[in-house]
């Protein structure tokens, strides 16, 4: 959420920037609501000054003996009339917070203004598209002799779009899961198995709430209202919901393995089959929280260890630089890590890095301080560490042969008992 004190000192600079983010963003109801607050509060603080005179004086009256019936009454005027007007401010403040839910995070200074995707700029690459000396398949017909996944079944239990490894598929996925947790682990990333259904509260501190309430799950009934996360990036945000940290602690850096759940996906066309967009997938997540200076350096840190990752499974990949109108809505900052898929003919995300300043923290009021100083928002970066679906898609389609098998890279043959092909039947 944005410091309402920044709305106020610069509405046209702060609205200008915040549409290159999302050209619909009007400050005028916010501002209108503020000053409206704002005005009630000093009519609340100007009555009660006026009461607790009256009650001065009242008090000397009675051990003069004089009759204070009449000062009495006027006093009880002051307490109705305080009591509605703090019933307006109430709902007057919930409105505002509301709107300022509503808003994105501010993006950096360096970061390139444009609302095409198509302006996103690729900072580098990595390895060379693989070369066949056949026509290479995408991983839905390969699957037809791997038998990695099965989606018809899964179809049968739960609907379209929902994905089911099976056999040397899910063998693979526990793998992909496990060297990327192994990795990060010796990087520094203490690992978590957060709970995948959080509270709204802990959804709106990481931005998903209210914005994105249609494209999330939910339970909902008498006993719970609780939604399934759509990233461990969620979660992850809420383990310090409320907290004030010590200064000494940070940064605090974190990795966990969750599976996430998203209404949105479900693409019709030939882009979008098999594991490409699926209702659920698997994902490893950094977090961390860390304090204003530190924050540039984690950035870096996991940006480095998603490429690590990628360049230990031999893939080409780049890297991308989002501009304003395609990052996430809580980032400031954004690095999309994009493998190259031949069946596909094109690039896909496999990772975001982002730099989330102190948006989330000042939504979920996670702090930190130093001994007695006052406290001051954290800044919060998270970065897929990396989700694993596409990267399946990546590793069966630049890795195949012409009789329908598949290489397993090197890094993956120790969670595998050795195993080095997936064989075509």
């Amino acid at each position: 959420m944005l410091d309402i004190k920044l709305l106020r000192q610069n509405p046209k600079e702060i609205e200008a920037k915040l549409k290159t983010k999302d050209p619909h963003v009007d400050l005028s109801p916010i501002l209108e609501l503020d000053e409206a607050v704002r005005h009630i509060k000093s009519q609340v603080e100007e009555i009660k000054g006026k009461r607790n005179l009256l009650s001065k004086e009242i008090g000397e009256k009675k051990r003069s003996g004089e009759d204070t019936s009449s000062l009495m009454r006027e006093v009880s005027g002051f307490g109705e009339e305080i009591s509605k007007l703090d019933k307006e401010l109430s709902e007057k403040n919930t409105s505002l917070e509301d709107l300022l839910s509503r808003l994105p995070n501010l993006p950096e200074e360096s970061a390139k203004i444009s609302l095409n995707v198509a302006d996103n700029v690729v900072k580098e690459t990595f390895g060379q598209k693989p070369q066949f000396s056949f026509t290479p398949k995408n991983h839905v017909e390969l699957n037809e002799n791997l038998h990695l996944f099965d989606f018809k079944r899964a179809a049968k239990t739960s609907g379209s779009n929902w994905p089911a490894y099976r056999g040397n598929g899910a063998k693979l996925e526990w793998a992909l899961l496990n060297y990327m947790l192994d990795v990060h682990q010796e990087n520094g990333f203490t690992f978590w198995l957060p709970p995948l259904l959080v509270r709204p509260e802990i959804m709106h501190g990481s931005g998903q709430l209210p914005k994105f309430a249609d494209q999330l799950f939910k339970v909902q009934d008498e006993d719970y209202s609780l939604y399934l996360i759509p990233t461990a990036e969620a979660a992850l945000m809420g383990l310090h919901h409320n907290e004030i940290l010590d200064k000494d602690d940070l940064p605090c850096k974190y990795v966990s393995y969750t599976p996430c759940f998203r209404r949105e996906a479900g693409g019709l066309g030939a882009q979008e089959r098999g594991l490409i967009r699926t209702h659920q997938f698997n994902k490893v997540e950094m977090f961390a929280f860390t304090t204003p200076e530190q924050s540039e350096a984690l950035f870096k840190e996991m940006l480095s260890s998603a490429k690590t990752l990628i360049e230990g499974l031999g893939l080409h990949f780049q890297t991308t630089e989002l501009v304003t109108g395609d990052m996430s809505f809580a980032a400031a900052k954004t690095i999309d890590l994009e493998v190259w898929l031949p069946g596909q003919d094109r690039y896909y995300e496999v990772s975001s890095i982002s730099h989330c300043t102190d948006f989330q923290a000042r939504r979920s009021n996670t702090r930190f301080r130093e001994k007695q100083e006052k406290p001051e928002f954290c800044h919060t970066l998270n970065g897929s560490g990396l989700a694993t679906s596409r990267l399946m898609v990546a590793l069966l389609e630049n890795n195949q042969r012409e009789d329908g098998s598949v290489e397993i890279p090197l890094v993956l043959h120790k969670y595998l008992n050795g195993m080095k092909e997936l064989p075509a039947t």
